[in-house]
This record gives C-alpha cells, sequence and structure tokens, in this order.
C-alpha cells in the first residue's frame, strides 16, 4: 500500500475539493456557485461618461444657501430676501443688533467661502480653491455613486474608473438585451438629487402667467409635476434640506391603492429641520422634488416628525426599486452624460473564450509532455499536481463566485507554468543529489528542503506583486491579479506538500536500479548506499 502520510491526504482532498466545487463552472449548471464571466468573455456594455462639473457648482451653492438658512433661522435671526443670484448666494439683515452674530457665524461655519458685506446685506459665493475642490469631488464621488448603484442593483463586477481629468469608464458584463441596457443607463445617469422644497403661497396663484426671470427676482423657482407637465409649482429656490441628510430609501406600497411609493429616512440634523419646518408651516404645502421634477406637494396638517417621508408617484414597482436605489446610493454632485457607448455582443465574447482555451490547452499539453518526456515518472508526478492546481484555481474563484475576464484566463496560463516551475526545480534537485551519490529516500527529502527556499521566495515576491495589483488596479487588472494569487497559493499546496507526499508514499515501489524511468537520468549513477 506504500507508505500513507498526512501530505499525500491533504493533496487528496485538495484534489477532490478542486473538482467538486469546479464542476458548476465546467458544466455551466444552475445548481451551486460558479465562476462569473466578465465583460470580455460574455459581452456587456462600455460607456464613457463626462461628468457636468459646471452642475456641481450650482448644487454647491443650493447647499450653501440650505445651511445658511437653517443656521439663521435656528439663531432667530431676522432677514430679508434669502435667495440665490447666479452663482452667490444674497441675504439682508433686518435688525442691526444681529450683524455681530452673523458675523462670528459665517467666519466660524462658512470660511472656505468668499463672503461679500455692504451694510447689512451678505453675499456668499465660491472661492476659486472652493470650486476646484467641488469640481473633483464631483467627478470622485461619480465614480463611487455609480460604483455602489451597479453593485446594489447585483451586479456582478462591473468596472467604474475614472479616466483622464473628466472621465469615467463603465464596464458592464451580461448586458444582452436592450432592455436591460436602457434600464442600466438610466439608473447610470439619474442624479438622485432629492429636496424639500417650500411653496410661495403667497405668489402661486401666478405662477401660470409668472417668466423664470420673474420667478427669480423673488429668490422663486418653477418646476413642473412629473406625472402632468402641465401643472407647476413656485418653490423657493433655497431648499428647505436635501439628499445629503438621507440615510435610507426603500420600496413600499400605499395602503388603499397597493400602488408602489418610496420611502426614506433622514439623519438626525434632516429629522429636526424637517420636524421644525412643518410645524411652522401648517397649512402650506411642501414639494417633494427629484432631479427637478415635483413628485408630490401635500399640504402640512400638522408636524411631522421621525424623519420619515414618503415619494408617491405613478411608479411601477421596477422605477421605484431603481429610485431607492439611486437615493440610497447618493445624488450625483453633478450629472453625467454619455460620451461613447459600445455593446459588446455574446458571440465576441464566445471567440474569446475559445481562443483563450486554446492556448491553455496547448500550452498545458506541451508542458504535461515535456515534464513526461525529460522527468520520466517524477514528471507525471508533476502533471498530477499541475491538473490538482488548474482545479483548485476553478474551485476557489467558483465559491466567491469571482469573475473571469480575458486577463485572468492568461493569468491562468502563466499560473500553469509558474505552477509546473517549482516541480522543476525540486526535480533537479533531487537528481542532483541522485548524481552524487546520495541515497533515494535523503535524495527526495533533501532535494525538497534545497529547493524549498527558490521556491518561496519567487513565489512570496509574485504574490506581493499580485496584491499589490488588486488592491490599486480595477476591473481586468484585479482579474489577472486574482488568477495568480490563487494560483500561487494553490502550487503552493499541490507543488511542495502534495509532490513530496506522493514521493512518500511510492518510496517501497520505486526501483532504485530504474531511476531513468522515476527521474529521468540517463547516465549511470553512484550508490553510496541503500535507500
Amino acid at each position: 500500500m506504500g507508505n500513507l502520510n498526512y501530505r499525500v491526504v491533504v493533496f487528496f482532498f485538495a484534489f477532490v475539493f478542486g473538482v467538486v466545487f469546479s464542476i458548476p463552472s465546467l458544466t455551466q449548471s444552475d445548481e451551486g456557485k460558479k465562476i462569473t464571466l466578465g465583460l470580455d468573455l460574455q459581452g456587456g456594455l462600455h460607456m464613457l461618461l463626462s461628468v457636468k462639473t459646471e452642475m456641481a457648482l450650482a448644487s454647491k451653492i443650493k447647499s450653501i444657501g440650505t445651511s445658511l438658512k437653517y443656521n439663521l433661522d435656528d439663531n432667530d435671526i431676522v432677514y430679508d430676501a434669502l435667495k440665490i443670484d447666479g452663482d452667490k448666494v444674497v441675504f439682508e439683515l433686518l435688525d442691526e443688533d444681529d450683524m455681530k452674530n452673523v458675523d462670528a457665524m459665517l467666519a466660524e461655519d462658512f470660511s472656505e467661502n468668499k463672503i461679500v458685506k455692504n451694510a447689512m446685506a451678505y453675499e456668499l459665493s465660491l472661492t476659486e480653491a472652493l470650486a476646484k475642490k467641488t469640481e473633483q469631488a464631483a467627478i470622485d464621488q461619480a465614480v463611487e455613486t455609480i460604483r455602489n448603484r451597479l453593485n446594489m442593483f447585483g451586479l456582478a463586477e462591473p468596472t467604474v474608473a475614472k479616466q483622464g481629468n473628466e472621465r469615467i469608464l463603465v464596464e458592464v458584463p451580461g448586458i444582452k438585451t436592450q432592455a436591460d441596457e436602457d434600464r442600466i443607463k438610466a439608473l447610470i445617469a439619474k442624479a438622485a438629487h432629492l429636496q424639500m422644497m417650500a411653496v410661495d403661497e403667497d405668489r402661486a396663484n401666478r405662477v401660470y402667467s409668472m417668466s423664470e426671470e420673474e420667478a427669480k427676482s423673488y429668490g422663486d423657482i418653477i418646476l413642473t409635476d412629473v406625472e402632468n407637465k402641465e401643472i407647476k409649482y413656485l418653490l423657493y429656490s433655497v431648499p428647505i434640506l436635501d439628499g445629503s441628510m438621507l440615510t435610507d430609501a426603500k420600496v413600499g406600497y400605499e395602503e388603499k391603492s397597493n400602488r408602489p411609493m418610496v420611502t426614506f429616512s433622514l439623519n438626525g440634523q434632516g429629522a429636526k429641520i424637517f420636524g421644525d419646518f412643518t410645524e411652522k408651516s401648517v397649512g402650506k404645502r411642501m414639494a417633494v422634488v427629484l432631479d427637478g421634477e415635483v413628485y408630490t406637494a401635500p399640504n402640512i396638517v400638522q408636524r411631522i416628525g421621525g424623519g420619515n417621508v414618503q415619494i408617491t408617484g405613478a411608479f411601477t414597482p421596477q422605477e421605484a426599486n431603481d429610485i431607492s436605489i439611486a437615493l440610497r446610493s447618493g445624488a450625483l454632485l453633478a450629472p453625467v452624460q454619455v460620451e461613447s457607448q459600445r455593446s459588446i455582443g455574446p458571440s465576441l465574447g464566445a471567440d474569446n473564450i475559445k481562443a483563450s482555451l486554446i492556448a491553455l490547452i496547448i500550452g498545458f499539453l506541451a508542458v504535461i509532455i515535456f515534464m513526461i518526456v525529460y522527468y520520466g515518472a517524477a514528471g507525471l508526478i508533476s502533471n498530477v499536481a499541475l491538473v490538482a492546481n488548474l482545479f483548485l484555481i476553478l474551485a476557489v474563484m467558483s465559491m466567491f463566485e469571482a469573475t473571469l475576464t480575458l486577463p485572468g484566463m492568461a493569468g491562468i496560463v502563466l499560473t500553469v507554468g509558474m505552477a509546473v516551475d517549482a516541480n522543476v526545480i525540486i526535480n533537479e534537485r533531487i537528481r542532483e543529489l541522485l548524481h552524487s551519490g546520495a541515497s533515494l529516500t535523503k535524495s527526495i527529502e533533501q532535494g525538497y528542503n534545497n529547493a524549498f527556499t527558490a521556491i518561496w521566495d519567487a513565489n512570496v515576491t509574485t504574490l506581493i506583486a499580485a496584491v499589490v495589483l488588486f488592491a490599486y488596479g480595477t476591473g481586468p487588472i484585479k482579474g489577472f491579479s486574482l488568477t495568480i494569487s490563487i494560483g500561487i497559493l494553490a502550487s503552493m499546496l499541490t507543488a511542495i506538500l502534495g509532490t513530496h507526499g506522493i514521493y512518500q508514499f511510492l518510496l517501497p515501489k520505486i526501483n532504485k536500479k530504474k531511476l531513468g524511468f522515476w527521474f529521468g537520468i540517463r547516465q549511470e549513477i553512484k550508490q553510496k548506499g541503500a535507500k
């Protein structure tokens, strides 16, 4: 039976583990976890987006206006005509005694802004440094927000990466229908800019005869209803609060009609602002505005506490779900637009898979044949370890449902060469000892000891590089580094532990007179002793 040892037992179970957990991916069965194919292998959507940073500046000005209004109201400061005038927020105090408090408040809470004071009139605008910071933040935040939305949508391993200074690369694998493509594009482009805005009740009846310029002169803005564009609302341009104070959003259903709606929660500050405003505005209307359209504008009948708000409208369940995803992932500081778009069909992915498999098979067979011809039975043992290594890579990637890209397949091909390299070093060390006349047992044990340092150093340095690539890379680079990392760890198990155990198991059966068969040694060697 041979020398059964823990090494060969561990190797056996590792081999079985690799085969069992690779089956769903190899057979593409519906049961079990399996590897997800990337954009270049199964097809999908490739887009290049640009960010309208000028809109981020306008949004920042509105945010300053909202914060300023809250601070003034919270400190019981009497002011007149707080409004947004182009690229600045303007207001005027009505009581000279408040100037000292206002100056202190502005110096503490709005120090980054450019502040111009003329008697009791104030103007707040963005400094050049703050404007650049806001534009850069809009781009960085767009990358993170789009990535979060696609992850919440349930897509596997989408690629979202900054490209240049103002562009974003988005790659979404597995998008095969036009409906799915349109839905993804809408989800990506949706600004999800939520605002709670007060209706200007004093002038609301004149909204249909009022121009945009006249509304602006009063510090107001005219917006339309999301369902009926003929319905208009006259709203104060400075929002009561915005989506930055939102903590959660989910789909709900109205009790009577069972129509889908979106419910969201506000943080502590948002809940306080919302409660205080509704308490002071009983009998008036408040509009829920999403991306510049009014979804609902109910009358306030009593103070609303708790910070829970509902958005109703003619939603389908899918639309309500997408809006809740967009709200949860955060609003885009600036809208994005598609500059270029390319749909990669599954036929191209099939061609890529076929070419990669051919390369893998040819490389694998060439290595197997070389190892057997050059090392004999030792080469065959190395090949068993190599097969186990491949199954382990597939099994681990399947368990984590990792995404396999074309560079990832290249990583597997490269791993084949790296895995067999360890076996080559081991076999050469054993052959050197046998040539020097060492016993068979000593040659095997000492051969593994001598080879370990070189194998360990080479694999650890490569693993460090792979980890760095995974940490800082995106998309296909992550796929390449992942397969390399798994392959390195698997080869350490199969090449060092596994083959060592097999040699120990077969040691009684190795004929010392047929070392040419076992280790590919062609010339006579000195024998210093038995085994």
